[in-house]
């Protein structure tokens, strides 16, 4: 007959196991080729810090490290990959924001569900937006570009790379706080969508630095604000969108690029992958690889990338709801 004494000592014998055995897995992984999966082209931000990271990856395991891009459907068909594959530590999402935080309160439907099937696993860095105008366009700081656009209501806009991206959210955010109209106009691609300010075919563009600094360079463009709350460290000289008026106090709307596992997913194992990304990130010289991009690194530990990863999902939804932010699919 099992007494109560001898269910909790099987029960707890069995707990014992389970943890060596986990433990044990994350001693001897990996033993098999790591499959980090990117929903966007070859050559693209999410892409670098991919095949960076694949190689901190080789060099730590001694395994086998393939970069496969599946792009498409807002980078959610690799989101879904991986949100369905075994949670072993071998099959893994490089994302950015908006696959994760953002596309689940901006589309009517999807085939899987971020908060409930992909463990966040490591932040790799936050993407400020660039707020650029046209050369020849009276504005050069963040308090000219409000006061810009409150002098001429209805008749400025901003381009984003598409909809629902963070550049679109990030334009939406200084309407609503600053209490302004400066219209959305989404392109097919970061290219045209700061091209056409050059042009003058839009006001302004919220755009990745990457994507806008051979402008800058070349002089078509200024760069008049950062999204992040800090400086970025490449544009030292242009202020955050935060001090352009006293209602934007507390700005910040930033694109962000994080490594991502199927849930259920040992922790001892996302801790291990964790540990060798953050010591890739404290590496001068892959961070200069970074920051040439537009990207900060910021190496937090699982526990922190989580709580992060949910509060922006958090504010992410709110910004959409209030600019009525629907894509149809």
């Amino acid at each position: 007959m099992l007494t109560k004494r001898s269910f909790l000592g099987a029960a707890a014998s069995i707990a014992f196991a389970g943890a060596t055995s986990r433990v044990r897995a994350a001693n001897e992984y990996p033993t098999n080729t790591i499959r980090i999966l990117v929903g966007y082209p070859a050559g693209g931000g999410v892409d670098i810090v991919a095949r960076l990271l694949g190689e901190q990856f080789k060099q730590a395991f001694h395994q086998s490290v393939i970069v496969e891009n599946r792009s498409g459907a807002s980078a959610m068909i690799a989101s879904n990959a991986v949100a369905k594959a075994t949670p072993d530590g071998y099959t893994l999402l490089a994302a950015a924001s908006g696959e994760v935080a953002i596309n689940p309160h901006i589309f009517k439907t999807m085939t899987y569900d971020p908060a409930r099937e992909l463990a966040p696993l490591a932040m790799i860095g936050i993407v400020p937006c660039v707020v650029v105008v046209a050369a020849r366009t009276p504005v050069h700081n963040p308090k000219e570009l409000i006061a810009y656009a409150r002098a001429n209501p209805g008749k400025l806009s901003f381009s984003s790379s598409g909809v629902g991206n963070p550049q679109q959210l990030a334009g939406e955010l200084m309407n609503s706080m600053a209490g302004i109209n400066v219209l959305h106009v989404p392109y097919r691609g970061s290219a045209p969508a700061v091209t056409d300010v050059a042009t003058g075919a839009v006001t302004m563009s919220f755009s990745s630095l990457a994507a806008a600094l051979p402008m800058i360079k070349g002089g078509q463009l200024r760069a008049v604000a950062v999204t992040s709350k800090d400086r970025m460290p490449q544009l030292p000289d242009v202020a955050p969108l935060s001090e352009g008026d006293p209602k934007l106090a507390g700005y910040e709307l930033l694109n962000w690029f994080g490594m991502f596992a199927p849930a259920k997913t040992p922790i001892e194992i996302l801790h291990k992958l964790n540990g060798v990304i953050n010591a890739g990130l404290s590496d001068r010289a892959l961070a200069d690889k970074l920051l040439v991009q537009g990207i900060v690194p910021q190496p937090m530990s699982v526990e922190q990338f989580t709580a992060f990863v949910g509060s922006e999902s958090d504010k992410f939804a709110k910004i959409a709801k209030a600019a009525n932010i629907r894509v149809q699919n």
